[in-house]
């Protein structure tokens, strides 16, 4: 009995709304069919789109990318990602595993936008998607954001490197996604961490202005009070006989109101500076701390104006000041670095220093701070200036020092005294985002805190130079 044809395939009709993507579904459905890749490279494709999906980690992802290609395959591979400065650094092979931040690639690997072969090796380019390409924290030429290489070379037919450029255009867009997302993780994490620390440098210190707001309008109720003393004569037209001592109260609280003034001048200026400082867009867009270099004198410029803010807190609590520590006399070296910053780097270690402060054994109790300059610090040639701030009281615990400089870490010997543990956090952050380091040594009678900034002076742009070069 003659076999008559099959059963044609009944035509889908998609509405408008799907009729784009469904030519695109369409197409790519031909396309698989004239690949031909077969069953084991089908399954492979498969293994990795699921195995994509289910690690999150970027470095899991790497590790996904080169074992399908070892277990289906039976080859080797290396994966290599483009970095921020336009270089390739190796992230992941199948011999070793994931590499170490920053190992430069195999000097027979360059970024290239076609496959090519080299030391017995093919090497396919990986692009990423290209309606993201411009939220990459690099810029991609032609798309290529990494390199595949794949050895030996020698066994890959022609369908073989056709099936793993294929392979590589699927790692890549995975991976552009991938990238964005720790990215954007990154900058949500970021961003969380700068709002605590502009509640913990900005809104909480700010509250203590409504003290002396407080203090003034009293002042200023009792100056009219003496207005009317002053003002005042009774019916023979003498005048108050109180009129000495009030005019007397008036001088005083005319000099005391000029303090409060200047007080509050004081905070004006400390706020506006770090309200700059940590409110930068910059700050937001590149998900990080961008700082704002300038040249200037650290003591008289940074320490000195914070010290003097804290000089009533350091008062009412007995504490004394020496800056008999490390100090360099008459000298006062210029720095690049971020006033504003650095300004709530000191800010911080005095808050610190009013809570903590305690007596030592022989009864004294004191804040002392200065610096040391350390020749070779950073290496040959490359000077480091330790900037100090002890003060005297029992050392930190041993189990505690090495996590005094974590986020959210309170010790065990803060006596009931109020803090949200990031004040050493955000010191340390600062600190490194600088190119230096933090640390603490307990030293004889107290606790010295200290960090050491690389002895970098730069000629100072104008600011109109410095907002350029961030946009």
């Amino acid at each position: 009995m003659p076999v008559g044809p099959g059963p044609k395939a009944k035509k889908v009709d998609f509405p408008p709304d799907l009729a784009k993507i469904a030519t695109r579904v369409k197409e790519k459905r031909q396309a698989f069919k004239e690949y031909k890749f077969g069953p084991l490279k089908d399954d492979a494709l498969k293994t990795f789109f699921d195995l994509a999906q289910e690690y999150e980690a970027l470095e899991n992802f790497y590790r996904v990318s080169v074992s399908v290609i070892k277990e289906f395959f039976k080859l080797d591979s290396r994966l290599y990602l483009l970095c921020q400065d336009g270089s390739l650094e190796l992230v992941c092979d199948s011999l070793k595993g994931c590499y170490p931040s920053k190992t430069p690639a195999l000097p027979h690997i360059n970024l290239a936008s076609q496959a090519y072969g080299a030391e017995d090796s093919w090497v396919i380019p990986i692009r990423g998607n290209l309606l993201l390409v411009d939220q990459l924290p690099f810029y991609a030429k032609d798309q290529v954001i990494g390199m595949l290489e794949l050895f030996p070379g020698e066994q890959l037919s022609e369908k073989d490197r056709f099936f793993f450029e294929k392979y590589a255009n699927r790692l890549g867009y995975n991976l552009h996604i991938k990238i964005i997302a720790w990215q954007n993780i990154h900058r949500i994490r970021f961003i969380n961490s700068l709002v605590a620390d502009i509640e913990h440098n900005v809104i909480i210190p700010n509250i203590s202005l409504s003290l002396y707001l407080r203090h003034l309008h009293q002042k200023i109720n009792a100056l009219k009070e003496l207005q009317c003393l002053c003002e005042f004569k009774d019916q023979e037209g003498r005048e108050c006989p109180e009129l000495k001592a009030a005019q007397d109260r008036f001088r005083s609280l005319v000099s005391e109101m000029e303090a409060d003034y200047q007080t509050l001048e004081q905070h004006y200026k400390g706020v506006s500076l770090f309200i700059e400082s940590l409110f930068r867009a910059s700050h937001f867009q590149k998900g990080h701390l961008v700082l704002r270099r300038r040249s200037c004198r650290v003591m008289s410029e940074i320490i000195q104006p914070q010290l003097e803010l804290f000089l009533p807190k350091l008062s009412e609590r007995n504490i004394e000041i020496d800056v008999a520590m490390g100090v360099m006399p008459d000298e006062d070296l210029p720095l690049s670095v971020d006033k504003g910053l650095m300004a709530q780097v000191y800010a911080n270690l005095f808050s610190n220093a009013v809570k903590y402060t305690r007596r030592n054994l022989q009864g004294h109790k004191y804040l002392a701070y200065g610096r040391d300059l350390l020749k070779d610090y950073f290496g040959p040639g490359k000077a480091g200036v330790k900037f100090n701030v002890f003060t005297t009281g029992p050392h930190i615990p041993p189990e505690d020092v090495p996590h005094i400089f974590e986020e959210g870490y309170r010790g065990s010997n803060v006596a009931g005294e109020v803090g949200t543990g990031r004040g050493l956090y955000f010191v340390r952050n600062v600190i490194e985002t600088h190119g230096g380091e933090v640390g603490y040594e307990p030293t004889r009678g107290g606790n010295n805190f200290y960090f050491v900034l690389p002895l970098v002076a730069v000629p100072e742009r104008p600011l109109e130079a410095q907002l350029g070069a961030m946009s």
